[in-house]
C-alpha cells in the first residue's frame, strides 16, 4: 500500500460495491459514472495491494480484505452520516444532556432561579451542574468542552464569545432596625459608610475592590467564603454588605433588611455568558444560548459580540 491517503469518496464507492455487489449499480448509488466507478476500485486496488472484488456467478464477491475493509468502513460511514444528518436538529424536550456552567455563589442566586424554571418547562431532561472556576482557567475549560458557558462580571476572560445578558449596580444592605436607618438620615454620605463595618464574600471580588475603592479596607470585619451566609449574619449584627441590587432586592420581601439611601460610585456591571467559537454551530449550544437571551433580556442589553482576545506574540 502506498503511502497516499484513500479518498473517502473511494471509501463511500467501496461500501456501495460490497453492499450492492455490482459497480455499475454502486456507481448510481454514489453518483458516478460507470467508466468513473471502475477507475476508482482500480485506485483502491492499487492502493490497498488486494483485488478487492472478485467476478462470480451472482456478481462481485468480496475478497477477505474486503470483509476485513467493509467491517469498519460501514459503521464508520454510517456514524458519519447520522451526525451529517442530525447536526441542525436538537429537541430540547428529548434532550438528556448535562449543561456544565461557570457560576459564583452570587451568580447562581441571581441567574440559576429563572434558568432552571424555563429548563423545567422546555426541556425537563437537561441537567445543570455549576462549578467556580479560577479565572485564569475560564477560557481553556470552554475550549475543551469541560463546560459549555461562564457567566457573570469576568472582565479578564478573554478571547471567548459572549453576549450581555443583564446589567446591575451594588447597594450597601443591613438589617432593617440599624442604627444609621433610625437616625432619619434622607441620603448615607461617604463619611457615614466609613462609620460602619462590612462582611464581604471571598469569591466575589468586585465587593472588595468597591471597598478598597472607598478607601473602607479597614472596616472589613468578616470575610465569608459563601454567600449563603450573609442574609443571616446581616440581621443578627450591625455589619453591612455591598451586594449586586438585584438580589438585595429579593432579600427586602422579608423586611429584615433595609438598603441604605446611597449611590455607590463607579458600581454598575454587566453579566455576560462567555462560550469558545468552536461551538457556535452546535444545536444545543445555541439553543442554551437563546434560551438565556430570552430570560434576561433587558431593554437596555448590548448585542451579541466577541471579548478581546489576546495580542499576538511578537
Amino acid at each position: 500500500m502506498d503511502n497516499d491517503p484513500i479518498d473517502m469518496n473511494l471509501l463511500r464507492l467501496f461500501e456501495a460495491i460490497y453492499r450492492l455487489g455490482s459497480v455499475s449499480r454502486a456507481a448510481d448509488a454514489v453518483g458516478l459514472s460507470q467508466p468513473a466507478a471502475s477507475q476508482g476500485l482500480a485506485r483502491l486496488r492499487t492502493a490497498l495491494g488486494d483485488a478487492l472484488f472478485v467476478r462470480s456467478g451472482s456478481g462481485m464477491r468480496p475478497t477477505l480484505r474486503a470483509e476485513q475493509l467493509a467491517a469498519v468502513v460501514q459503521p464508520s460511514l454510517s456514524a458519519i452520516q447520522s451526525v451529517l444528518k442530525t447536526k441542525d436538529r436538537f429537541d430540547p424536550l428529548q434532550s438528556r444532556m448535562t449543561l456544565r456552567l461557570h457560576l459564583s455563589d452570587i451568580g447562581e442566586a441571581r441567574l440559576l432561579p429563572e434558568l432552571m424554571a424555563a429548563l423545567h418547562r422546555e426541556a425537563p431532561g437537561i441537567r445543570v451542574e455549576t462549578s467556580p472556576l479560577p479565572h485564569e482557567e475560564i477560557a481553556d475549560a470552554l475550549a475543551t468542552g469541560k463546560i459549555h458557558f461562564a457567566l457573570g462580571f469576568l472582565p479578564s476572560v478573554i478571547g471567548t464569545e459572549r453576549v450581555e445578558l443583564l446589567r446591575d449596580r451594588y447597594s450597601v444592605i443591613v438589617r432593617a432596625r440599624h442604627p444609621m436607618l433610625s437616625s432619619g438620615t434622607q441620603a448615607v454620605t461617604l463619611q457615614d459608610l466609613r462609620r460602619l463595618e462590612y462582611v464581604a464574600v471571598r469569591s466575589h471580588s468586585e465587593t472588595f475592590r468597591i471597598l478598597h475603592q472607598l478607601g473602607l479596607d479597614s472596616r472589613l470585619a468578616l470575610t465569608s467564603s459563601h454567600f449563603l451566609a450573609l442574609p443571616a449574619i446581616i440581621v443578627k449584627t450591625d455589619l453591612a454588605v455591598v451586594m449586586p441590587h438585584a438580589i438585595a432586592q429579593r432579600l427586602m420581601s422579608s423586611r429584615q433588611y433595609a438598603l441604605l439611601p446611597t449611590a455607590l460610585p463607579n458600581s454598575r456591571f454587566a453579566v455576560y455568558m462567555h462560550w469558545n467559537r468552536r461551538f457556535d454551530a452546535d444545536p444545543s449550544h445555541r439553543w442554551i444560548r437563546e434560551l438565556f437571551v430570552s430570560l434576561f433580556d433587558g431593554p437596555d442589553r448590548r448585542p451579541l459580540t466577541s471579548s478581546p482576545r489576546p495580542a499576538p506574540a511578537a
